[in-house]
């Protein structure tokens, strides 16, 4: 709640505004908005500040959806354990609000290098067509699956 009360005393210091169609002005949906553009800007550096993003439903030892846990395994078999999880089901706010910044509906979404990659299905496609070994690769991550390839030859 402080930062919704910190988010709002900054948008009211700055001038934030709504109008209505009616002409008036309504500081509540002024307040709510600015707090939402400063969540967006959270969510922005939180998928920048690792190179591997997991929003999911549980959490990578524990996953609570068989998506979320597809991920997960498709992740552990390249060999990428040390990336940033976040489980939406603590926090509806974050569940929600990941929706909307990544304009993508569904949960897990999966980040690489700060940018949207998508949910399960991308990533198991990706994880198929070899994509996903190409883009850990740029991410400085050599894939176990990539490793044990070499090695079998």
């Amino acid at each position: 709640m402080n930062t919704l009360l910190r988010a709002t005393a900054k948008c009211l210091r700055t001038g934030a505004v709504v109008c209505r169609a009616d002409g008036r002005v309504r500081s509540a949906s002024a307040r709510f908005l600015c707090a939402a553009a400063d969540f967006q800007k959270d969510l922005g550096e939180m998928v920048k500040k690792d190179k591997v993003v997991v929003f999911m439903k549980g959490t990578p030892a524990q996953p609570m959806c068989g998506f979320s846990n597809a991920v997960v395994q498709i992740l552990r078999m390249h060999g990428v354990d040390d990336y940033a999880a976040y489980n939406v089901l603590e926090d509806s706010e974050l569940r929600e609000g990941v929706k909307a910044f990544s304009n993508w509906p569904t949960i897990p979404q999966v980040y690489l290098s700060g940018e949207f990659v998508g949910g399960c299905d991308i990533l198991l496609q990706m994880h198929q067509n070899g994509d996903l070994v190409e883009e850990l690769k740029k991410l400085g991550i050599s894939s176990a699956l990539l490793k044990a390839e070499e090695e079998a030859k």
